[in-house]
């Protein structure tokens, strides 16, 4: 059985089913039987939608929106195959991101670039197309009604310009996306959770990110819902360690954004010195070998955005 989390308040997790077990999660929000998603993983992820849904009892066409915190395919890449076989979903999506879903094409040669065609065709397979008359532009303060309770659209930059994060006030939650950083379960220490943001390419930008998490911090929300991975609590001290830890991200790039050709193995490798302590500071007992191993992927591309970033700074 693929990981399920249920928590209160009508609110599940459960296991994507992209890469690899816990990296990635969908949240499903439940009121009077109707549904919301948020975020799809990638095309592999339909069969474990359709078993959440059977698990709660839930018909296909109990699901009123699929909500995109951003368009970055990890969190993007289902949404046609599940917009498809869900027949009353709308996709909710920030307006920078909605003419990607509509036509994906510019989207998919844009992560082949970077990835390599084999690797897009085998993690992600097809992007589909989605109808514009099933696109709703989640503009800022956009309110979508669910059951009884309301979820808030919010605009925020920081990691994409085209993130939103939504505001369910019934719960005091907020759903993050990548915005309010990463949190990997396999680094939790007798349930204290680790946090790191991410810094990947192309549009992060530290002044927006640290605005964005004043902005979410500002709802004084209790929990935090993280695509990677799942619920997030003790939310105070965890938005203070994210600061801290992206102040240092972008003290990195600073001292060696100008090094040259070995800059991103300098940059990356800092990152991951870095990291490493904060973990054994936290009580992490992993290996080294198995703390890189889960991160491997946010080393590279946040080693990759802080370069960008430096070099489009100002």
């Amino acid at each position: 059985m693929f990981d399920w989390r249920t928590y209160e308040g009508g609110i599940h997790a459960f296991d994507a089913g992209y890469v690899r077990p816990i990296l990635a999660a969908i949240h499903l929000i439940v009121d009077e039987g109707r549904v919301a998603l948020v975020d799809t993983g990638s095309n592999d992820s339909l069969p474990n939608v359709l078993a959440a849904l059977d698990k709660l009892g839930l018909d296909r066409d109990a699901v009123d929106y699929i909500v995109l915190t951003h368009i970055h395919l990890d969190h993007a890449g289902g949404a046609g195959t599940l917009m498809r076989e869900l027949p009353n979903a709308r996709l909710v999506v920030h307006p920078r991101g909605s003419r990607h879903m509509a036509e994906p094409s510019k989207l998919v040669a844009g992560v082949t670039a970077v990835y390599g065609k084999d690797y897009v065709d085998t993690v992600y397979g097809e992007i589909l197309p989605i109808p514009g008359d099933r696109i709703i532009d989640a503009h800022d303060g956009l309110v979508l009604p669910l059951g009884r309770r309301e979820l808030l659209c919010i605009d925020t930059p920081g990691h994409a310009k085209h993130h939103l994060c939504i505001v369910d006030r019934q719960a005091e939650a907020i759903f993050t996306g990548d915005m309010f950083g990463l949190s990997y379960r396999e680094f939790d220490v007798d349930d204290r959770q680790f946090i790191l943001p991410t810094t990947s390419p192309t549009q992060f930008d530290p002044a927006e990110m640290h605005a964005s998490i004043d902005r979410l911090m500002s709802f004084s929300p209790k929990l935090m819902y993280l695509t990677h991975y799942a619920q997030l609590h003790d939310v105070r001290a965890q938005a203070d360690a994210l600061r801290r830890r992206l102040d240092h991200f972008v003290a990195i790039a600073l001292a060696h954004g100008a090094d040259g050709d070995d800059r991103h193995e300098t940059i990356k490798g800092a990152i991951t010195d870095y990291m490493i302590g904060e973990l054994r500071s936290h009580g992490c007992t992993l290996p080294e070998d198995e703390i890189v191993a889960v991160l491997a992927t946010d080393l590279e591309l946040n080693a990759q955005g802080l370069a960008h970033w430096f070099d489009h700074r100002g």
